[in-house]
């Protein structure tokens, strides 16, 4: 700890964001930096905590009072390598992580300004990358090869972990690249591909086989990878997105979430959509169905794309204003009201209200009826009951996107050789988490190939 006063001396300072009226013109990252200077001052905020809670929040176990501390008195090199040794992929978590440990950090409960974690982590890695720090590691080869199916951060963490361990790893994905999730579901605003890119070269070199293309069913493995494969992972994250069986799902203008959130990043690298496949938000009036991350990443689309207008309705109850929350308190993740880069471009927020039909002429979208709902304490326990409030209204729509998250997938009994990680085996979470879970598998794996 080099500076055990900095935390009553230095403000807590974000990047913050690019202009709006720069940033909704393009697909480049919203997110600014600070210079090496304000980043150093940044991370001797860190107090090395006794009880540093940020290790216990962190799913991957990062230790920010080390790195930080490196960071801080210039070893970027140092720092790196600390951050490293838990973290496989500090470039993506640095970018998107929701920061569990800033919101158990000390000084977040003392005086709601905590270390800057989460983009002291990108500046070291980036800075890593800049200046050679990243290495290739060649281990020696064990004689044993395991697949690994799904090429998201869950798949690409274990397949590194393996990897390292000498073990031949072949990773394969239905898609035509890698990054599942982190490619085709969050925008390039909050990701830039080549970042995935950059990071995928470095696991080819260390020598990891990628095959793209090839869509294997977790329901019946094909024999050629339980045949020729020592382990199998499955790491194929949660494909079936929740969707919403009402009166006129079938009008032309209601999509999942995805269906434009991935068609964008392909057209941002370069595949091209005939007219009638395409999903555009340009010139319409949008309604975003689900007040999530996916609901954002929507929103800051559909403003890229040119849209006339936005509106993003939950059925939930509108969370706390922060930065507490009593029913979730500190050192716990506060389930507060969250306003990202995306709604501040512009959006009309709503909450407790239920979706009951998508209104059409000629087969096409043109409003969906809604209604106002509470809720009340279920006396017979558990979930809470919806019960009607207001009259039902209608919100005009061209386009409808619903993000409502995705359905945890069932799988059947499965040999002792294959393994299931990441959101394929506890349903869609954080990132982080799934990088920590492809982490635990890869362990799993050589424990039981070890044995």
């Amino acid at each position: 700890m080099g500076n055990p006063k900095a935390f009553l001396e230095i403000h807590r300072q974000e990047a913050g964001y690019r202009p709006i009226h720069d940033r909704i013109h393009d697909f480049g990252e919203v997110e600014q930096t600070l210079n090496t200077k304000e980043r150093k001052a940044q991370a001797s905020r860190c107090m090395d905590c006794g009880v540093p809670f940020c290790h216990w929040a962190c799913p991957l176990g990062n230790k920010p009072p080390e790195w930080n501390d490196a960071l801080y008195r210039g070893d970027w090199e140092l720092a790196y390598r600390l951050l490293n040794a838990t973290n496989p992929f500090p470039e993506f978590t640095g970018r998107i992580c929701p920061a569990l440990c800033e919101k158990s950090c000390i000084l977040n409960l003392i005086e709601h300004e905590p270390t800057t974690n989460r983009e002291d982590e990108c500046a070291i890695t980036e800075a890593a990358f800049r200046e050679g720090y990243v290495r290739i590691h060649h281990p020696e080869r064990n004689g044993k090869k395991v697949a690994v199916i799904g090429a998201g951060p869950a798949g690409l963490a274990a397949a590194h972990d393996l990897n390292l361990m000498g073990y031949a790893v072949t990773v394969y994905d239905k898609n035509e690249a890698a990054g599942g999730l982190l490619r085709y579901g969050i925008p390039n605003f909050k990701l830039n591909k080549a970042v995935i890119d950059r990071r995928i070269q470095v696991m080819e070199a260390e020598g990891i086989t990628f095959r793209y293309g090839i869509d294997v069913q977790c329901a019946a493995i094909p024999s050629q990878f339980t045949e020729n494969y020592d382990a199998i992972v499955l790491a194929t994250g949660t494909p079936t997105a929740r969707d919403l069986p009402i009166p006129g799902r079938e009008l032309k203008g209601v999509h999942l979430a995805l269906d434009i959130l991935a068609q964008q990043n392909r057209i941002l690298a370069g595949m091209e959509f005939s007219k009638d496949e395409l999903v555009t938000a340009k010139g319409k009036d949008v309604l975003v169905i689900g007040g999530g991350d996916t609901g954002s990443d929507c929103i800051g689309t559909a403003h890229r794309q040119g849209c006339k207008s936005v509106t993003q309705i939950e059925i939930m109850p509108k969370p706390p204003v922060g930065p507490e929350d009593p029913n979730n308190p500190w050192p716990a993740y506060p389930r507060t009201l969250k306003t990202t880069s995306s709604h501040e471009e512009g959006c009309e927020r709503r909450w407790n209200i239920n979706t009951l039909e998508f209104l059409g002429k000629d087969g096409k979208l043109t409003g969906v009826k809604v209604q106002e709902i509470d809720w009340k304490p279920n006396p017979q326990g558990g979930r809470p009951m919806m019960v009607e409030k207001g009259k039902p209204e209608i919100i005009k729509a061209e386009l409808v996107l619903l993000a409502m998250g995705f359905l945890k997938p069932e799988h059947p009994q499965y040999p002792e050789h294959v393994f299931v990680c990441g959101d394929a085996a506890n349903g869609a979470s954080l990132v982080v988490r799934a990088l920590a879970s492809g982490k635990q598998t890869a362990q799993k794996v050589n424990d039981y190939l070890t044995k």
